[in-house]
């Protein structure tokens, strides 16, 4: 699970809107690309978005 504090300075690498957690991804509010979440660390690289 992602910790608040580290989910509230998160951003969207593509459109620097905030995001959130849903469905064990990271969701952005704005563009709504979807980060997966690996080993509890998430990927926010944009190639591996969907």
């Amino acid at each position: 699970m992602i910790d608040k504090e580290l989910l509230d300075i998160l951003a969207c690498p593509v459109c620097k809107s905030d995001v959130e957690l849903k469905d064990n991804k990271i969701i952005c509010k704005k563009c709504h690309k979807k980060y997966p979440i690996k080993n509890g660390i998430p990927v926010m690289i944009i190639d591996e978005a969907q």
